[in-house]
């Protein structure tokens, strides 16, 4: 089985990048199921019903969140209601939606958790032990996790103590694409971090000049997203009937 996963879509840029490529790369890579991470696809941060029904409809399996969940107010009803959008597992117990799920396709159970770091990051509950929980209740044929963390020791850190329990980690958050991608010793894949989806001559998504001048002046200034010429990033592992990621190989399209 192939799996596909692509990292943050930024916009309304993003999202017709995604549109645009997906049905040729599943063609490209034979990919069997899509995982997204979407938190940033709205124009305002966050993800809204309607484009979270555009991208499900249009080749993603699941989509996963990140800090960002709440951000847009149709975030509560979607997490109720669509068992494929899911949240950060270590939000605070009675958070609406659910921070797993489990697709199944081509005759296989795939279990896809989400999970959120804590350097840097909002306060959450514990990652490692949440994800923990879930494997001691989930079953499925196969486990991808999407942990959305600023940290590389923490991402890092996160592949270790899931090697050998779970089918592939792979980071998201930062949106730049890292050059780890590989097979832990226990059969596990990795990546530090996805990359992202949206324009390219910006600043992780952002207006280069709202960045700079916010360095510049240190006086903070309301981010707005960029538009033109975009990047998808992602990677695909290709994984075995046992569970195990036999490759991993990183895909970047400008």
């Amino acid at each position: 089985m192939n799996v596909l996963a692509i990292g943050d879509i930024v916009g309304d840029t993003g999202t017709d990048m995604f549109l645009e490529h997906i049905d040729g790369l599943k063609k490209q890579h034979n990919i069997d199921f899509c995982i997204v991470n979407a938190e940033n696809a709205s124009s305002n941060n966050g993800i809204t019903r309607r484009k979270a029904e555009l991208l499900l409809d249009s080749g993603a399996d699941v989509l996963t969140l990140g800090n960002h969940t709440f951000r847009q107010k149709d975030a509560f009803s979607l997490l109720a209601n669509n068992s494929r959008v899911i949240r950060p597992a270590n939000f605070p117990e009675g958070t609406v939606g659910k921070g797993v799920t489990v697709v199944e396709k081509n005759g296989k159970k795939i279990a896809v958790i989400n999970l959120m770091g804590r350097i840097y990051m909002d306060y959450m509950d514990c990652p490692f032990k949440a994800v923990d929980k879930i494997l001691k209740t989930v079953q499925a044929d196969y486990y991808f996790v999407d942990f959305h963390a600023e940290a590389t020791s923490e991402k890092i850190s996160m592949g270790w103590h899931l090697d050998g329990r779970v089918t592939a980690v792979f980071g998201t958050h930062t949106h730049v694409q890292t050059a780890d991608g590989w097979v832990l010793p226990k059969g596990t894949g990795y990546i530090t971090d996805l990359g992202m989806t949206g324009p390219i001559y910006s600043c992780l998504g952002v207006k280069k000049e709202i960045t700079l001048e916010r360095f510049i002046s240190c006086i903070p200034r309301r981010f707005e997203f960029a538009d033109g010429k975009a990047q998808l990033c992602g990677a695909v592992f290709a994984v075995g009937d046992d569970g195990k990621t036999e490759k991993v190989e990183a895909v970047c399209i400008r």
